[in-house]
């Protein structure tokens, strides 16, 4: 790894560091600490936002005491409420005045201390810069989870990444403000930046065990947040269902015939008069129902969230002031 001072050299532009805050009161001091002093090293005006997305535990004291000691150059956005990791990154994005806006998690699991490296990738001209965890500390379910999530993304969105998941990444500032005029609730970030940028790359960086707290995800919301990319990024689940119903169209056919041929040829006792067959058979197609009624009922929610026109989120208070002058071409909430 490069020294800081290697990467003064390359960075002249300006800075914002958007970190989504939830529930992190133990790790936040030394966070906060960690990243304003790799800031200090980046040779560039900069900024950090942290965005409380309805915390209950005390971080909403300790991001106001840190603007505080930091005046223009920390701000404090907090929410009336929890309303998702992706929610509070968008309005740290639209609150954001930098040229390259950089984004990670305040677990520490990602060290504040590999932002310079994508700074200094993304200074080189790259609209979007992804990371791959090196030596990531996840149990294995989070790893199979998110190898899962990776495969489905490219799979479905045609851009290939080897790491999604990770929430350090780094943006220009063109497709940050594409990103702000795009009014959907429901986003996966990562890939809708990707479908704005001209030339992306990804880079390895380290990861570290959280030192203190519990993951915020656990099952239901790994889930939930598949869902979302799927059902938010892309109509491909519905094409393949109809695909799916077709197949099972097919063979409910081919299978009719045959109980027909084997009734002719064997008589109704073969197989018990069919009784247990046709159970079969209605439990397979019953449940094949209730899976395309399940996924075309998220996408009517959906329509049903967007077409109520309500804000992504409401935000109860702002502690700070950015020093950066104002570039944004367009935002909203």
């Amino acid at each position: 790894m490069r020294k800081m001072t290697e990467y003064n050299k390359l960075n002249p532009k300006s800075v914002s560091v958007v970190v989504p805050v939830y529930n992190e009161k133990e790790n936040l001091p030394a966070f906060i600490g960690r990243t304003m002093e790799v800031l200090d090293g980046l040779g560039c005006p900069v900024e950090l936002i942290l965005v409380d997305d309805g915390s209950r535990d005390g971080s909403p004291a300790i991001i106001s005491e840190a603007a505080k000691q930091h005046p223009g150059r920390i701000t404090g956005i907090f929410f009336n409420r929890n309303y998702g990791q992706h929610t509070a990154v968008i309005a740290g994005l639209s609150e954001s005045r930098g040229e390259i806006v950089v984004t990670l998690d305040a677990d520490l699991q990602n060290p504040p201390e590999e932002i310079p490296k994508l700074v200094a990738k993304a200074d080189e001209g790259y609209d979007v810069v992804g990371t791959v965890r090196v030596g990531r500390q996840d149990s294995p379910f989070r790893k199979l989870f998110s190898w899962l999530i990776n495969q489905v993304t490219a799979k479905t969105t045609g851009v290939r990444m080897k790491d999604y998941g990770c929430m350090l990444r780094a943006y220009s500032r063109p497709v940050v403000d594409a990103i702000l005029q795009c009014p959907e609730r429901s986003t996966f970030i990562p890939v809708l930046a990707n479908t704005f940028a001209d030339k992306t790359a990804e880079i390895e960086v380290a990861h570290a065990e959280r030192p203190a707290g519990e993951s915020k995800y656990n099952i239901l919301k790994l889930i939930n947040l598949q869902f979302d990319l799927l059902t938010s990024m892309t109509t491909f689940p519905l094409r393949l269902l109809s695909f799916i119903g077709a197949i099972i169209s097919l063979i409910g056919i081919g299978f009719g015939l045959f109980l027909l041929i084997m009734r002719l040829l064997a008589g109704p006792d073969w197989a018990a008069q069919g009784v247990f067959t046709l159970f079969a058979i209605l439990f397979f197609f019953v449940g094949a129902q209730f899976i395309a009624m399940g996924l075309i009922g998220e996408y009517v929610g959906r329509i049903y969230q967007e077409a109520r026109g309500r804000p992504r989120y409401f935000v109860r208070e702002r502690v700070g002031a950015s020093s950066l002058p104002d570039i944004k071409i367009n935002s909203s909430t």
